[in-house]
Formats: structure tokens, sequence, C-alpha cells
């Protein structure tokens, strides 16, 4: 895996995940560079199902504009059903580190295959379990990787979206800011 430089962040519901993701797009942002992850299950917008057409997923149930909309961006997505946080839906390149992760979880100091995923981007643990707390309360985490100028330019687009929070994750300095 590529150790990019990362952005995350942090919604509390997927119209504001939504809205950034559109923004991204709407600037050019390349959409294989971003990732989203989330589970609307703890509201009334119950997913009553899920299934595969082709390359693309379908939801049925009130999310399923919000997901099926999503599956169309973005390059690979999704089911998962992790241990401790439940089913996720998985939209982007994480997709394949979940994968990998997955296959290695046992060598990544027991963390949960999306944490292993986020730790083959060089996320620090620390992060990753703040993270995977978010996902487990019904967050969403939007997720941009790239060189240092893809991030520079995700993070000034979402700096104005609804997120509770924003991190860049550095990769060549090993260190986080948060705005």
């Amino acid at each position: 895996m590529n150790r990019d430089n990362v952005i995350i962040a942090i919604y509390p519901a997927h119209t504001g995940a939504e809205g950034a993701i559109k923004e991204l797009q709407r600037a050019g942002f390349e959409m294989k560079k971003l990732s989203i992850i989330g589970r609307d299950f703890h509201t009334d917008e119950h997913v009553v199902g899920y299934y595969n057409t082709g390359d693309r997923m379908k939801v049925w149930g009130r999310t399923g504009a919000l997901w099926g909309g999503l599956w169309g961006l973005f390059f690979g997505s999704a089911f998962f059903w992790i241990p401790g946080l439940g089913p996720l839906l998985v939209a982007g390149p994480l997709v394949g580190w979940i994968v990998a992760g997955l296959e290695s979880a046992a060598v990544v100091g027991g963390l949960s295959a999306i944490g292993a995923a986020l730790y083959g981007l060089g996320i620090p643990k620390d992060s990753i379990l703040r993270y995977e707390g978010e996902l487990r309360t019904g967050k969403f985490l939007l997720i941009a990787h790239g060189s240092l100028e893809d991030a520079n330019r995700a993070k000034a687009i979402l700096a104005h979206s609804a997120h509770e929070t924003l991190e860049h994750h550095l990769q060549k300095h090993l260190a986080c800011t948060e705005t």
C-alpha cells in the first residue's frame, strides 16, 4: 500500500458527507482518491437490503438514495460486518485496503480490518481507535489521499464543509494536524 498524505473528515450525518463529496467533485478532485465509510443504523433511516448489479451496489431503504448515488461516483463498494463496529458501507479505494487488512489483520496488532486498512495508509493507532469509535456512533468518515498537493487541495475544499473534525496525516513528516 502507498503511504500517501491523508485527509480524514468526520461527519455526524450522511447529508454533510454527501455535500462534501459533491463539493470535491465540482472542484475536479479525482474521485479515485476518495473513500467514504459509515453506517446509518441508529436512526429511523434503516437500510433493508443490498445487492450488486455488475459493478454497482444497490441499497434499499431510506438512505438508499445517498449510497446509490455515491456508488456511481466511487471506484469500488462493499458491505462489511466488522466485529465491534457492526454493519458498514464502504466506497472507494478503502474497499481494497480493507480486503488486504482482512488478510493481514492478525499481523497489525489486533486491529480490525478497518483499522488495518487505515494503518496501511500510515494513520497512527490512537487515531484509528478514535475513528472506529466515531463509526460505532454512526458517523461518517470521508477520506482523501494522495500527494501533499492533493491532500492540501482536499483540505481546503473540505474546510468549508459541515465536518466535526478535519485531520491531515502528513506522511513526509509523520505528523497529524487537526482543524
